[in-house]
């Protein structure tokens, strides 16, 4: 399954990041459960990429992928703990070399129309805006629309729940990424019911955009 297909499964990507390795199954579960089957987990904890193999091992329906990749090393790391697919912030021709040798979909982040044309160049066409309210929003993704027709955006950085349906109005993007879906106090009390609720309410916001 490449990027683009991956973005088209579901409205919002979660942006997870996990404190605690016995929060991670849960929580998954408790995303897959509303309907959320595309998670992404960033590394930017000591326990991140045990995580990542124990939401791939244990999580049926899940599809978990690698967020914050920012080295080349992070992607026979991701891949060996069971990511299907890896987001960088941005992009650099060693994380092109790697992901070229690694075979692991990846979606990088651009901010500015040079970014998008390298990313394109390099042969990237599903593209993270990042982060994406710095970057001008909405109303840059409508810029970037006109001169980058073939290019289909994640915007993440800075988008909630409200806004969040601005952003899926856009033809040129297919989803949006979001950490509003899990937040800190409800991990920390294992209120997973919460956490469900506020998925199942993010799978509506595509159809409340149309």
């Amino acid at each position: 399954m490449n990027i683009l297909e991956l973005m088209r499964i579901g409205t919002v990507i979660p942006v997870i990041v996990i404190e605690k390795i016995e929060h991670a199954v849960p929580l998954a579960r408790a995303l897959v459960a509303g309907g959320l089957r595309v998670l992404e987990l960033t590394l930017r904890t000591p326990v991140a990429l045990q995580a990542i193999g124990a939401i791939a091992q244990e999580v049926e329906g899940a599809i978990i992928g690698v967020g914050t990749i920012t080295r080349a090393d992070d992607f026979a790391e991701s891949i060996k703990a069971g990511a299907l697919f890896g987001v960088s912030p941005g992009l650099t021709h060693e994380l092109i070399a790697a992901a070229r040798d690694s075979g692991l979909p990846l979606l990088p982040g651009v901010m500015t129309p040079s970014d998008v044309i390298a990313a394109r160049t390099a042969g990237f066409t599903a593209l993270k805006l990042f982060p994406a309210q710095q970057a001008g929003g909405v109303s840059m993704l409508r810029a970037l629309g006109g001169p980058f027709p073939d290019v289909t955006f994640c915007p993440t950085g800075g988008i909630t729940a409200a806004t969040a349906p601005d952003f899926l109005r856009l033809p040129n993007v297919a989803c949006v990424g979001g950490s509003w879906l899990t937040p800190p106090d409800a991990i920390a009390v294992g209120d997973w019911g919460r956490i469900t609720a506020l998925a199942r309410e993010t799978v509506q916001l595509r159809r409340q955009s149309g």
